[in-house]
């Protein structure tokens, strides 16, 4: 397994792990207006889930103005969507992202993306499947801190977790 499909693997576990432990809880968790970083845990799935669809854009290559018109439209999409169908959405997505890493053998091969505020980016798949993983630890970390905030735990997310479990089941070596 490439370091890039191993790293994309935690963030896709991680995901699940945190669905899991969403849908174990009262429903009204998941939508509860609360005073944290985000107004509801609903509200970082969705984030979460539109960061994670923009930046598979960026890898695949898209230009700046295709990438916002596919955002305008993925934030109507997700707007009011229930847990359940966030997580199809979550999952149709991961299999994307899977799918393209597994054609793309060279994740260390240097290109350039371009953003208008911040210029150009000489980058790599790799860094930046780094980044939706290190983006996406953050916001569990959020969502872990909302759910304590609400008096219930969270789930362990810890990458170290994860390696024991897959190499438990065989998944890596």
């Amino acid at each position: 397994m490439t370091n890039a499909i191993q790293l994309y693997d935690f963030h896709k576990w991680s995901n699940i792990r945190v669905f899991s432990r969403l849908k174990e809880l009262p429903k009204e968790l998941y939508t509860n207006e609360i005073e944290s970083v985000f107004p509801s845990l609903s509200h970082v799935m969705v984030h979460m889930y539109l960061t994670d669809a923009l930046w598979l854009k960026v890898i695949k290559r898209d230009s700046f103005e295709r990438i916002m018109a596919y955002l305008g439209e993925a934030q109507k999409e997700t707007e009011n969507r229930s847990m359940e169908e966030l997580e199809r959405m979550f999952a149709k997505l991961a299999n994307e992202y899977e799918l393209f890493l597994k054609d793309n053998r060279d994740a260390e091969r240097a290109f350039t993306i371009e953003h208008p505020m911040y210029g150009k980016l000489e980058t790599n798949v790799f860094e930046l499947i780094q980044h939706v993983a290190n983006h996406g630890t953050y916001h569990r970390g959020n969502i872990t801190a909302m759910l304590r905030q609400q008096g219930v735990p969270g789930v362990s997310l810890d990458y170290v977790i994860y390696l024991y479990e897959k190499r438990k089941d065989g998944s890596i070596e």
